[in-house]
Parts: C-alpha cells; sequence; structure tokens
C-alpha cells in the first residue's frame, strides 16, 4: 500500500506522530510545533515498510522502555539525503549523520535522534530529508547482539553495496506510486538481501579484534578513495597518506599487510591500467584516441602509458585495442600487474 501525506505545524506534528509510530515505538517532540512541518510516502512491501520523509526541528526518542508488547522486533535503516541527524546515546559520543550515510537500529536501543546542523541555525528550522526501511529482526541472519557493535554508526553509501542499496531504496521510492501489492510485495526480497549484504563485512569486521577491524576498516576508506581519484594525475601515496591524516610510512606498512606485500604506487598503477584496458576494449569508445584514454585514468604522458601497457600485456595499447575490437585474441598477459 502506498501513502502520502504531508504535515504542518501542531496539527502535523500529532499525524507525522502516528504515522511514524504504525512502524516504530517511539516518543517525538518538536522544536517548536507551530513551525513544524513534514512529509512522508510510505510503501508497504510484504513485511517491509519503506519511508521516504522530511522534517524539521524534531527529536525522536526509542528504545525498549518504549517498545509495545504487540510489536515485533525491527531494525531501522535510514539514507540521509539532506540536512543532518545527530543520535545520542547514553553517555557516548555524540554521532552525526551527513547526506550520503547509512545507519541502522533496532528497537532495543535506546538512543535519541534530532535534527542537526553545523552551521548557527536554530534548532527549530533545521530540517532533515531521508530514505529507509522498516524490516523485522527475522529477516536477517544476525542477532541483535551481533548487530550491536554496528548499529548507531554511520556508513558512507557512495561505493560498493552501499551505493547499490542507495539506488535501490531511491528508484523503489520513485516507482512506488506505480507499483501494485503484489509486485511490492515481490520487491521485499531483493530489498532484506541488499540490507544484508551491505551488512555482512560490517559485522565480521566487528566480530575481529579491534586493532585487525580498524586495519580493515582503513583499506577500505583507502582503496575506495583511489578508485574515486584515479583519474588524478596528482594522485600519489602521499596524497593518500594526507586525505586519512596518517604517516606515509604507515600508510605503506598497512597497505603492504593487507595486500600481500603490494605496494601503494603499484596498485594505483594497476588500478589506472585495468581501467584503460578495459575502455580500449570498448566499442563505444573506439573513436577516442589512446592516448586520450590515458589521460582520462591520470596517465597524462602517452611514452608512459605505452611502455607500462607492454609491460602488462605484452602489446602496445593500439594493437591490444585492434585485436579485441576485431575478435583477434590478444597475447596473454605477461604479468598480474592489471
Amino acid at each position: 500500500m502506498f501513502r502520502t501525506a504531508d504535515m504542518r505545524a501542531a496539527r502535523g506534528l500529532e499525524t507525522w506522530r502516528r504515522l511514524i509510530g504504525e512502524s516504530r515505538a517511539c516518543d517525538v517532540s518538536a522544536e517548536r510545533a507551530d513551525t513544524f512541518r513534514a512529509s512522508v510516502r510510505s510503501l508497504r512491501m510484504g513485511r517491509v515498510t519503506l519511508l521516504r520523509s522530511s522534517f524539521s526541528g524534531v527529536r525522536i526518542a526509542n528504545g525498549p522502555a518504549l517498545a509495545r508488547p504487540e510489536d515485533p522486533g525491527m531494525y531501522h535503516l535510514t539514507l540521509v539525503l539532506k540536512g543532518g541527524l545527530a543520535l545520542t546515546r547514553g553517555s557516548e559520543p555524540t554521532q552525526t549523520f551527513r547526506p550520503g550515510d547509512l545507519h541502522v537500529l533496532d528497537d532495543s536501543v535506546s538512543v535519541e535522534l534530532g535534527t542537526y546542523d553545523s552551521r548557527n541555525v536554530p534548532a527549530h528550522e533545521r530540517s532533515v530529508e531521508a530514505i529507509g526501511l522498516d524490516l523485522p529482526m527475522s529477516l536477517l541472519p544476525w542477532s541483535p547482539e551481533q548487530l550491536a557493535p554496528v548499529q548507531g554508526r554511520g556508513f558512507s553509501a557512495d561505493d560498493g553495496v552501499g551505493a547499490i542499496l542507495g539506488e535501490f531504496l531511491l528508484s523503489v521510492d520513485r516507482r512506488a506510486a506505480t507499483l501494485g501489492p503484489a509486485e511490492a510485495a515481490r520487491l521485499s526480497t531483493a530489498a532484506v538481501g541488499l540490507v544484508a549484504a551491505w551488512l555482512a563485512p560490517r559485522v565480521e569486521a566487528a566480530a575481529e579484534p579491534p586493532q585487525e577491524a580498524r586495519l580493515r576498516q582503513l583499506m577500505e576508506s583507502i582503496r575506495a578513495f583511489i578508485e574515486r581519484h584515479l583519474h588524478d594525475p596528482g594522485l600519489t601515496p602521499a596524497v593518500v597518506a594526507e586525505a586519512h591524516h596518517i604517516s606515509l610510512s604507515y600508510l605503506h606498512r598497512v597497505f603492504g599487510r593487507q595486500s600481500n606485500g603490494a605496494t601503494v604506487a603499484a596498485w594505483i598503477r594497476a588500478q589506472r591500467l585495468e581501467r584503460a584496458r578495459l575502455d580500449l576494449e570498448d566499442p563505444a569508445l573506439r573513436s577516442l584516441p589512446v592516448h586520450a584514454v590515458a589521460a582520462r585514468w591520470g596517465i597524462p604522458r602517452p611514452s608512459d602509458f605505452s611502455r607500462a601497457f607492454r609491460a602488462a600485456h605484452g602489446v602496445s595499447p593500439q594493437e591490444h585495442r585492434m585485436r579485441r575490437l576485431n575478435g583477434t585474441d590478444a597475447p596473454q598477459d605477461r604479468s598480474g600487474a592489471a
């Protein structure tokens, strides 16, 4: 079932409180009821509910003390689209979630969420737009205890499964009004599968010794940063180290330990060559000169690209392109660098 509603002021706050309360036991208050504004779109997908909401100046408290006996245990996944949220849990440091951040909570965790803005914006004028899923705990393969280390933590949805999950949520929301009940229910399987795929490596990392978990997370961040900046000729190990606020020597130690001895520079070069190889084999890019393909992936000097490509593949970039686009097998790579 698809529903949409727009709400304003005190009466709107009561309506919004009721709608949010349908999927979670919580206490909602507004910084100023007279200026409150919100909107909600919801889609029932079998046992899963997708919510797209915007709201201003509110605080939401939830936890076991507010739970209703008839409520099933629920997980609440949220992707912030605009604005910011601040999460307070006991005496722990406040967590802030900005656009592009994903986080998950369950009803057994006592937290308080509020609108957040790093600028000096009055509390009642702060606004948030977010999209998320409410799903029964029984649909995921982990207990709340296993998920405890990742609950209430923000994770970027800019890459990997997180990006796919975010795009899925937005795509379903855009088409929600056109989906029949049976179609929507079938999508719940895909939704739960994506949530599980996104959570799995984070749960595994949380089960590792703290030092190993930190190193794994650092490596994920390093690799993602490199992949996002491969097009930049100025990308160097020193730039990567500075972006992660670590020393160059520590970067080399961590990277070598987590990559079977590979160096940062070699990995950057291998990723650039691999991206360039794929472009050379793409018929849609046939007219793009070889030197432009190289520059596209951060190798501005054609001679450097030709030499590195030949060392990796045994042929020149132009010959490799001609062989692949003409359907002739290229010689087997002489190096595993790419």
